[in-house]
Order: structure tokens, then C-alpha cells, then sequence
């Protein structure tokens, strides 16, 4: 059976229905895989929010890893990050000796995977952009997106890499903010600055709301679709390329019409 690898850093809710919404689709058969184990860089009674995290893993039977990030050499941490980064990988590597994964997700996971770690597992990230897209934070994006006075977005996973939001896409999918649902608000910021919107308003106006809502509604659908087309061969990574079900190189799997099937079946869209 395919077998999925899950890092988390277990910081909230969103860590929890991350990892539901996985085995929920998991259990019901929609895929065809197991989560063969969990890691986290938190450690047991290091945070409230991260134990409960540790007991819904614990509750669907799955592997619990961990290893306090937090705890790992403090002063080679603030001494030399990189230096840092790359022994605390090699210990996680070392802590995952025996557990095997044919994919893994970071899936809430805060730190900057190194090179032995990209090298060692074929890592999944989410990133709230197109291929091409915005860098930075989904805040960063939107800005961005109304800066440029962009017509449409979108979301995607794309391989971790030690340099920030620089991995390759893997999959994806776009949708417009353009049109009867978007229409009105780009209208209301008309002939404003970006300096101007965000020392009114701000991250209050409709626009920036409307975006992140849509953007939003596809982050769990992109993740269980993502999962689901690697499962059925549809996709997969070859010698750090992305091809497809017929070893065609692409530059990203698009799931667009998939996810946005889903979510109308849901009204959602």
C-alpha cells in the first residue's frame, strides 16, 4: 500500500484538521494509502495545543516521532541556523530509521527543511500561489495579487527545498478573481494605492477577503486531491522531475477542475 509520511509542528487547530481531513479520506477508502507515521518538532508537554495533536495521532493508531526543535542545541541554534538546521535534520532522519514513505506531506511543519532532509524524502509543501505566482506568506500573496491587479490565482504543492517557496511545482490549481464575485470589490479599491488600502482598511477590505476565502476553501481539497493522484500513478516525482501517469516530464499537475467539481458538489462554489 502507498505509504504517506506527515510532518507537523502540531501548533493548533489547523495541525488537527489537516490530519483529520487525511484519515477521514483515508478511512472512507477515497484513498488508497496509510499515513505511515507522524513527526513533530515538538515534544510532549511543550505545548497544550501540540498534545492535543499527539493524541489524535495516537487515537488513529498511527506512529507518533518526535523531537523538540526547540530543545536542539539552543546555542548552536542561535550561533549558526544553517549549521544548526543540518544537524537537527540529521537527527530527525536518524529518529525516522526504519519508518518508510513513498510521499510526505509538511503539513503545518515550521521549519525551513535543509538539503540531506529534501534529498532523503520526496517533501511536499503547500504555497497559496500558482507555479510562477507571489513569494512569501498568503498575506504577502494578496497584496501582491492586488498590486498587479491580477485576473486569477490559485494554490499550489510544490517540492520542499532549503530556500524558501523555490521548490518546483508538483500539483496545482487556479481560479479567477475576476468576474460577478470579485468584480464589485476590485471596483471599491479603484485609482488607491497599496499604501493607501493598508493604512485604511487594511486586510479588512473585500477584496483581500474574497481572495483569501477562495483561496482557503481549496487548501484541504489540493492536499487530499494531491495525495489521491499520487496513489492512482496519476502523478509522481522522477529523479526530481514531476511527470505523469505516461513518464511525460510536466510542470505541474493541474487539479483545478477536480477540486472546484468537489466544492460545487458541496454549494461551495
Amino acid at each position: 500500500m502507498y505509504r504517506i509520511g506527515w510532518f507537523s509542528s502540531g501548533r493548533g487547530a489547523g495541525s488537527r484538521a489537516l490530519l483529520t481531513t487525511a484519515m477521514d479520506n483515508i478511512l472512507s477508502g477515497n484513498i488508497k494509502a496509510k499515513i505511515g507515521f507522524v513527526f513533530c518538532n515538538r515534544e510532549p508537554g511543550q505545548a497544550d495545543e501540540t498534545d492535543k495533536f499527539h493524541r489524535l495521532v495516537k487515537s488513529y493508531g498511527i506512529p507518533l516521532i518526535y523531537c523538540s526543535s526547540k530543545q536542539f542545541e539552543p546555542k548552536l541554534r542561535k550561533a549558526d541556523i544553517n549549521q544548526w538546521r543540518a544537524a537537527y535534520d540529521k537527527e530527525v532522519i536518524r529518529a525516522l530509521d526504519g519508518y518508510e514513505a513513498d510521499l510526505c506531506v509538511l503539513a503545518g511543519y515550521m521549519l525551513v527543511t535543509g538539503p540531506e532532509m529534501c534529498s532523503k524524502y520526496n517533501l511536499l509543501n503547500l504555497h497559496p500561489a500558482v507555479p510562477g505566482g507571489p513569494k512569501g506568506t498568503w498575506k504577502e500573496v494578496i497584496w501582491q495579487l492586488i498590486d498587479e491587479g491580477a485576473s486569477e490565482t490559485g494554490i499550489m504543492m510544490h517540492q520542499a527545498t532549503p530556500e524558501l517557496d523555490e521548490g518546483p511545482p508538483v500539483t496545482c490549481c487556479q481560479f479567477s478573481i475576476r468576474g460577478p464575485l470579485f468584480d464589485g470589490y476590485w471596483e471599491q479599491i479603484r485609482g488607491k494605492s497599496i499604501s493607501e488600502i493598508q493604512a485604511g482598511i487594511g486586510e479588512e477590505n473585500s477584496l483581500f477577503e474574497a481572495i483569501r476565502k477562495y483561496g482557503l476553501m481549496r487548501e484541504y481539497p489540493l492536499i487530499v486531491s494531491t495525495i489521491k493522484a499520487f496513489c492512482e500513478g496519476r502523478v509522481r516525482i522522477e529523479n526530481d522531475s514531476v511527470v505523469d501517469s505516461n513518464g511525460k516530464t510536466i510542470q505541474a499537475y493541474d487539479l483545478s477542475k477536480e477540486i472546484d467539481d468537489g466544492l460545487k458538489m458541496q454549494g461551495l462554489i
